[in-house]
This record gives structure tokens, sequence and C-alpha cells, in this order.
């Protein structure tokens, strides 16, 4: 059944689309994870994929959707009937609601520093913000609390649909999110030792790499891009077919990038100029956002303005999550929404509280090492993910006829037929290669493979 909805307008998807791949993605996770990776090698390679592999994994997914006008797992099945590749859309599926159930925690932990913020409790003289957040996580009550109002709000912009819910958010909130991003660069770039930050975080250094870090940057240009869990299937199901894929998906990436660079930018001079430590994990950013705004007049006052933006910046990436879900339920009956809404809600947060007590009640469970919390985010970023752009890129490349995937393509483009097949050949070889590589890298399958050859 055809999606009875569409965007009202291509800046309504684009900045949608956008707000859920840019949300924890580029502004929460990457300056961390680029933190614990070496820094700007990490940072290349993560553009690189972003670039080489993002964009024409976006185009993918914009075709899949477009083209059939349904959501994810119809969508599969439409395209290749009676065959058992609609199980994409299912994988895709269920990682987004692992991945949403772990999310929620995070922005669960911005909920809790947005409400502190609103009666001026985080930024005080002498605070160890450190230890401010290690308490914050620690109790368990409030972190499981917190989780519940992020997801609630979460529940209640998805169960109103696209126009009314999700797009309305997003025009107003993605704009002032850039500006007050700009604010926070300024003064992190004018504090001492700033330029010994920026180095770290653009100037590549190769020899902390690793075949884990550039699994890391894969799967980080995944995430962000919100690629290979069929949510831009999804999404560009309400998206016109008068208008073009390319231009979208290439305003998409830019942004993406552009977040990216920012929030590179904020954090790491104010890391090394606060003498922090860049491989501090995933609280990063909470204990460098109060530490820098403590340096502004008012800072305060700017603090509670960006926890606002990045918060709704987390809630948009949590609609496009919660709204692949819901689709794939309720397949077009937009009666059945609200109701599906609420009770896969409820579910996804039953299944996330472990990792909510992943610092606190649960931290001494450990899987290889990692907490609960960090187990979800490996599995799905590492795992989950790396293995559904493989799927979709052979299922592409493989399954669609030629001649569909070059009309939809360049349909309203002025591309021509150099563009497609550049793009067809990275979708049939290059990507499949290169997942593949890293996973027997990673593995250490390569490395005995290539010793009975040498």
């Amino acid at each position: 059944m055809q999606s009875t909805e569409q965007w009202s307008s291509k800046i309504g998807f684009i900045l949608s689309a956008a707000g859920s791949a840019i949300g924890v993605g580029a502004i929460w996770k990457l300056p961390y994870v680029t933190g614990m990776s070496g820094g700007g090698a990490f940072f290349l390679l993560f553009i690189l994929f972003s670039l080489f592999m993002g964009f024409p994994l976006l185009l993918a997914e914009f075709i899949i959707g477009r083209s059939t006008q349904k959501e994810a797992i119809s969508a599969y099945r439409s395209l290749a009937p009676n065959s058992n590749w609609n199980w994409i859309g299912k994988l895709g599926v269920f990682t987004c609601f692992l991945l949403l159930s772990f999310y929620s925690v995070i922005g669960g932990w911005i909920v809790i520093y947005f409400v502190k913020g609103l009666f001026g409790g985080i930024i005080s003289e002498g605070a160890e913000y450190g230890a401010v957040f290690n308490e914050t996580i620690g109790n368990p009550m409030l972190a499981i609390a917190a989780q519940f109002i992020f997801l609630a709000i979460t529940v209640l912009v998805v169960a109103k649909g696209i126009q009314n819910g999700i797009e309305k958010v997003s025009k107003i909130l993605m704009p002032a999110l850039f500006l007050l991003f700009i604010v926070l660069i300024i003064r992190s770039l004018t504090l001492d030792h700033a330029m010994e930050g920026v180095k770290f975080f653009l100037a590549p250094d190769f020899s902390s790499m690793n075949s884990q870090s550039v699994l890391f940057a894969m799967g980080q240009a995944f995430f962000s891009l919100s690629v290979g869990v069929s949510v831009m299937v999804t999404y560009s199901s309400y998206l016109s077919k008068k208008e073009s894929l390319i231009q979208p998906a290439i305003s998409i990436v830019a942004m993406n990038l552009l977040i990216a660079l920012l929030a590179g930018l904020a954090i790491f001079p104010a890391v090394f100029s606060l003498g922090l430590e860049p491989a501090e994990g995933p609280g990063l950013l909470f204990v460098v956002l109060p530490a820098v705004f403590d340096q502004i007049v008012f800072g305060e006052v700017f603090l509670l303005g960006f926890l606002a933006l990045f918060l709704f910046a987390t809630l948009t990436s949590a609609f496009s999550m919660l709204e692949i879900i819901v689709a794939a339920i309720v397949k077009g009956k937009e009666e059945m929404r609200t109701k599906y809404a609420y009770i896969i809600g409820i579910l996804i947060f039953a299944v996330g509280i472990p990792s909510a007590l992943s610092y606190s009640t649960f931290s001494d469970i450990l899987i290889f090492s990692k907490n609960l919390f960090d187990s979800a985010d490996y599995l799905v970023s590492n795992i989950l993910m790396p293995l559904g752009v493989l799927l979709i890129s052979i299922f592409v490349s493989y399954k669609i006829k030629k001649s569909t995937l070059r009309e939809e393509l360049l349909q309203h483009s002025r591309l021509g037929a150099t563009a497609f097949n550049i793009w067809f050949f990275i979708m049939r070889f290059v990507i499949p290669l290169v997942i593949i590589i890293v996973f027997l890298d990673v593995t250490g399958i390569l490395d005995r493979v290539v010793g009975l050859f040498s």
C-alpha cells in the first residue's frame, strides 16, 4: 500500500533527513570516537567513507524508497517479490529498534543536563565536570526516568505523522543549531593552546591507526548518515517523484560533514586548552561543553540554548528511527499510527533499560570487555550497519534493473550516463569489496590469508 503522506517541500525533506543523519552521530559520537581513534587520520577516513561510500548508499536508499513509495520492508518486497530480500528491510527495522534503545539513553542524559541548566545547576566555580557527568549517569532512577521522557517526546511527535510532526520541528531547529555552533567555535578557538586541538583534529597522523580504527571510521560514516538501516528508504518514500534525488543527497552529506567539522572545532580546541583527555569516551561532550561555556559571559544562558538545540537535534534522529519501525507496521494505514507509536515506544524503553543502567546497577556486566551500552553501540555501528550496507549494495546493483536505476537516479537531474556508471560501479564493486576487506582485517582472517602466500 502506498504511503498516504508526503513531505510538503523539498527543504522539509532535506532538513528532516539531515536531522536524522546529524543528531547524536555528528555532535555527540564523532568527537569522542575521533578522540579515541587518533584524531585527524580518523576524521580524514570518516570524510572519505562519507563521500565515496555514504553518498552513493544514500542515493541507493533514495532510489529504493522513492521508486516504490513504500516503507522499508514493503519496498524490498515490491522490488524483489517472492524472495527473501525483504529481510534487508527487517534487518533495518531491528537495527533501528536496538539503536534507539541505547540512543534514547544519550537523549536522556541531554534531558538531565537541560533541566539542570534551567535551574543553573551545571556551571559553577571550580566544578569538576567529569565527576559531575559520572555522578549524573551513575544515578539509576534518574537515568531511566530521563530515558523515558526522551522516548515519550519522540513518540508524541512521530504519532502526529510527517508534515505535522517531523517536518515542522526540523525546519525550525536545524538552522538554529548551526548558528549556536558558530558561537561555541569562536569562543573555543580563542582559548589558550586552542591550536593544539585544531592540529589534533585536522592534521592526519596515521601512526596510531589500525584495522579497528578503519572499521570505526566506516561505521561512523554509516551511523552519521543513517545509511544501512533503510531509514532513508522510508524517508524517501514520502518524497514526490517530481523531485531530484541527487540534490537532496548532496545537501544531506554536505550538512553532515559541516556539522561534524563544526563539532570537532568546538570540542578539541577546548579539550587541549583545558587539559582534558581527548579519549574521554561517551562523556566527552558533557564534560567539555560546560567547561567551555564556563569561560563565556552569560555562559549558563548559552549552554542552556545549546543543550536545547542539541536535544532537538538528537530528537530528529530519534524520530527517523521510530518512524521506520512504525511505518513498517502501519504500512500506510495512518489511523493505526498513534497506537503503534506508543506500543513500540514502550518496548524500546524496556529494551533500553540495561543500557541506561550500564554506568550504575549493571556496571559490572561486561561483554568482551564492554559494558552493555558500549556493546549495543558496537553491535549497531560496526556490525549491523556495515552488514546492512553490504546487502543494500548487492541488492541495488544486482536485483534492480539497470534501466530502472538510471531512470530514478537521473530523473530531474543534469547529470548524464557517465555519472550513473561511476555510481553503479561503486555500488556493485567498490562498496562490497571495501566492507569485506575491512571485516576480514578486523577479524584477523586477512592476515592469515596473506600469511599463506608470503
